[in-house]
């Protein structure tokens, strides 16, 4: 069915630039024309969808007392906030970033419920996305060592009582799967739920968290089959530490391996070093930057200018932790912005040039057709911006894109078409209930955290000595 909005003011892209007073028509999913004509109505400012290129679709983490703490504690604590309900966890993740003008989502999949088999949790994961009607990409995380902190923890599990060791291991301990399992696995998830709106990709937890036959069966994989690669790279400075002592190298093993290349996709690299960086820049991979989520686990100010500088692919990410917990990326773009954007006279982009490059390298990290821009024969992924609101003085003239970056969030978006189809409309999705789904979690992870007392009960001497372990045994200089 052919559908038609008028735009007060259409961005384009950065080479067209802002076009004013048109009308935008699409058919089938895919734009047909972009015309002069627009008649009286509101104002609007009609965008390119953005995109969230690294997310985990789970729960919001301040809700279970994760709070202030690095991602090594965090990680453990938020185990209170395992998936109650695959479908309901991500139906809520996803509806989030869609009525936040989000057309894709990568949903990086790090703690499962374990309430049914994964190829089901995939499943149930993919129908929430098509609930939604937002574009999915997929990536079952995996890792194969060093479970509860990078290295022996021993030390740790010694130190507490049988039932609580016990409680720990059972939580967090699990038999590794084989690499060749695992390439099994993400075989059969892509065979159930890969589409023309969700793409499935591999996805390595991180290198500390993963042996090297694990990694070099994916880059393998990647490279005989062309599927996208989605891991957590250099996110802390335990991380940094732990990489200059144990693979000092690892970065060029991972080029020299083929696992580097236009197919992967890195989040975080906060403290990957200006030789790193060149290195992932020439290999053609990207690197999502998630501002709000590094400073609430304080893990660093992320080198994104001069990763730019240097030639790398960046895109922008929530990671489940924006500033306000709200999913809000646009509000997360304008942070990357107001930082990484430059230094005096001297700029490191546009907003029109960031925003246009980190939906390009977004949607080619999640796998959405095309490159975000609106011209006919593109995929009709745009979102409907109030521009009365945006534009609240009208006092003269002014960008629309500048002042997007100005004061620009999520409240201002009216409406989200993805595949030429509304899925949010005036802050709420149009295909799912989201505040019913939310009050219905809520109510499941009330009755879950009673079940996990014990861990609770535990957690203040266990913060402690997972502290004392990475401040022992990981010096960051």
């Amino acid at each position: 069915m052919a559908t038609e909005i008028s735009a007060t003011s259409l961005f384009r892209g950065p080479d067209c630039g802002i076009s004013d007073n048109v009308v935008l028509r699409h058919d089938g999913g895919v734009i047909t024309d972009i015309s002069g004509g627009a008649g009286p109505g509101p104002r609007s400012f009609v965008i390119p969808a953005l995109v969230n290129a690294h997310d985990h679709a789970r729960a919001t983490a301040s809700s279970f007392g994760a709070v202030g703490m690095p991602l090594e504690s965090w990680i453990l604590r938020t185990i209170l906030g395992t998936p109650v309900d695959p479908y309901l966890t991500a139906a809520s993740a996803l509806a989030r970033s869609a009525k936040a003008g989000c057309a894709a989502m990568m949903v990086h999949y790090t703690r499962p419920s374990g309430t049914m088999p994964l190829l089901d949790e995939a499943t149930a994961i993919a129908r929430a996305a098509s609930d939604v009607g937002i574009r999915m990409a997929f990536a079952l995380a995996v890792r194969d060592q060093n479970p509860i902190v990078y290295g022996d923890a021993e030390p740790i599990l010694a130190e507490l009582a049988s039932d609580d060791r016990k409680t720990i291991e059972d939580l967090f301990v699990r038999a590794p799967i084989s690499p060749t399992a695992y390439i099994e696995l993400t075989d059969a998830i892509a065979a159930a739920i890969a589409g023309p709106m969700v793409d499935v990709q591999l996805g390595p937890a991180g290198v500390q968290w993963c042996s090297k036959p694990l990694l070099e069966a994916i880059a393998e994989n990647s490279a005989r089959t062309g599927r996208r690669i989605h891991m957590h790279l250099l996110e802390t400075v335990y991380q940094r530490a732990w990489a200059d002592r144990n693979f000092p190298d690892m970065v060029r093993w991972l080029r020299d391996i083929g696992f580097l290349s236009e197919r992967l996709t890195l989040a975080h690299c906060i403290h990957a070093r200006p030789d790193e960086l060149e290195v992932i820049a020439a290999s053609g991979a990207r690197i999502v930057t998630n501002f709000s989520s590094n400073m609430h686990l304080r893990s660093g100010l992320a080198p994104i200018a001069a990763a730019h500088k240097c030639g790398c692919a960046i895109a922008v990410g929530v990671d489940g932790l924006a500033l306000d917990e709200d999913d809000d990326i646009l509000r997360e773009m304008r942070l990357v912005q107001m930082v990484h954007g430059g230094l005096g006279f001297k700029a490191t982009w546009t907003p029109a040039e960031l925003f246009a490059l980190a939906i390009r390298n977004g949607r080619r990290a999640t796998g959405a057709p095309g490159s975000g821009e609106l011209s006919p024969g593109t995929p009709a992924d745009y979102v409907v911006i109030d521009l009365d609101r945006l534009d609240r003085d009208r006092i003269m003239p002014v960008d629309p894109m500048a002042l997007l970056f100005a004061r620009g969030n999520a409240s201002l978006v009216k409406e989200v078409v993805v595949a030429g189809k509304t899925v949010a409309r005036d802050g709420a999705c149009v295909g799912v209930d989201l505040p019913a789904i939310e009050q219905e979690l809520r109510a499941m992870y009330r009755a879950n955290a009673g079940k996990l007392g014990s861990f609770q009960r535990m957690w203040p001497p266990l913060s402690e000595r997972l502290s004392g372990w990475f401040e022992q045994q990981l010096t960051c200089e």
